[in-house]
C-alpha cells in the first residue's frame, strides 16, 4: 500500500473529529470564533512538530521563497473562508448532510489541479470521482422524492450553494497548499509539508485575531474561556492537517481528496452515535456510493 493512503485516512478521521467538536462548540462561540480555535491553537503544535523533526531527525529547515509565501497565503485565507462556511452549514442541516455538502470538492480540487499544475486523471479515476459526487448529490435531495426537479431544486437551494462553495473554497486551498509545500528545496516531503503547516496555522491566526479584535472582542476571551473544548479542536486539526499536507506533497490533490470522502463514513457514525441523528435510506445509499468511488479510485 502507498504511504499517501493510510495518511490520508488517518487525516479524514482527525478532519470528522475536528469538525464534531467544532459544531459542538459553535453554540457557544458562535461561527467565527468556532473556526478560529482550529488555527489558534493548533499552531504551536504546528511549530513544535518542525522543530521536532529538525533536530531529532535530522531535517534541515528549507528555504522559504515568494512563490511559496504567494501560495500559502492563498491556501490560508481560503481554508478560513471554506471553514467558515462548513461551520455554518452545521447550524442549517444536520452534522452528516452538512458535510456531505462540502465533499463536492474531489471534483473541484481535480479542476483546479488541471488548470494550475496541469495535473492527469486516469478515465478510471474520473469515473470514481463522479460515482462519489453522485452520492453526495443523492444525499442532497434525501428528504424529498426522487426527481430531476427535485435535484435542481435540491442543487439550487441557499444550503447546497453554502456546501458546495465551501467545498471549492476547499479545493483551492488543497491544490494553494500542495503548490506552496512543492516550491519549497526541502530534504522531503515530510519537513516540506511539515514547514508549510506551521507557517500558515500561524498567519491564519493572526489573521483571525485581528479580524476578531476589530469585528467583536469578546469572542477572544470566550476563545480563552472554553481553552478545554477549544485546545482538542486545535490538536485534532493540525495533526490532521499535518496529514492532508503530507499526502498532498506525495500525491496529486484530487486522488488525495477523493479518498478522503471516506470521512463520511466516520461522519455518519458520528452523526448517529454523539448528536443522536438519523440517516434516512437514501442518505445510506449516497454514502454507500462515496465508499465505492474511494474503491474505485484505489483500485481502477
Amino acid at each position: 500500500m502507498e504511504l499517501w493512503i493510510p495518511i490520508t485516512i488517518a487525516a479524514a478521521f482527525l478532519q470528522n473529529l475536528r469538525s464534531a467538536l467544532q459544531k459542538h462548540l459553535q453554540g457557544k462561540l458562535g461561527t467565527r470564533a468556532a473556526s478560529f480555535v482550529r488555527f489558534g491553537y493548533g499552531f504551536p503544535v504546528a511549530i513544535l512538530y518542525v522543530l521536532c523533526l529538525h533536530h531529532f531527525a535530522g531535517y534541515p529547515f528549507p528555504a522559504l521563497n515568494w512563490t511559496f509565501a504567494l501560495w500559502a497565503v492563498i491556501g490560508g485565507l481560503s481554508q478560513i473562508f471554506a471553514t467558515i462556511l462548513l461551520v455554518h452549514l452545521f447550524s442549517l442541516r444536520n452534522f452528516a448532510v452538512g458535510t456531505a455538502y462540502s465533499k463536492t470538492e474531489p471534483v473541484q480540487a481535480a479542476v483546479f489541479g488541471f488548470v494550475l499544475l496541469g495535473e492527469k486523471l486516469t478515465p478510471g479515476a474520473v469515473m470514481a470521482i463522479v460515482v462519489g459526487v453522485i452520492g453526495v448529490m443523492m444525499i442532497s435531495m434525501a428528504r424529498m422524492p426522487l426527481s430531476w426537479r427535485n435535484m435542481l431544486v435540491a442543487l439550487a437551494s441557499r444550503t447546497a450553494l453554502i456546501g458546495i462553495a465551501s467545498g471549492a473554497v476547499f479545493g483551492i486551498s488543497a491544490v494553494a497548499y500542495r503548490t506552496a509545500s512543492l516550491s519549497l528545496d526541502g530534504p522531503g516531503p515530510v519537513m516540506e509539508a511539515a514547514m508549510t503547516l506551521a507557517c500558515v496555522t500561524t498567519f491564519q491566526t493572526a489573521f483571525m485575531l485581528v479580524w476578531m479584535f476589530w469585528k467583536d472582542k469578546r469572542e477572544i476571551i470566550q476563545v480563552l474561556l472554553t481553552w478545554r473544548s477549544s485546545a482538542l479542536v486545535g490538536l485534532a486539526g493540525v495533526v490532521g492537517s499535518a496529514g492532508w499536507f503530507t499526502a498532498m506533497t506525495l500525491q496529486q490533490v484530487a486522488y488525495v481528496r477523493a479518498l478522503g470522502q471516506i470521512e463520511l463514513v466516520f461522519t455518519f457514525m458520528a452523526s448517529y452515535f454523539l448528536f443522536h441523528e438519523r440517516a434516512n435510506r437514501m442518505e445510506i445509499l449516497g454514502c454507500l456510493l462515496i465508499v465505492c468511488g474511494i474503491l474505485g479510485l484505489l483500485f481502477l
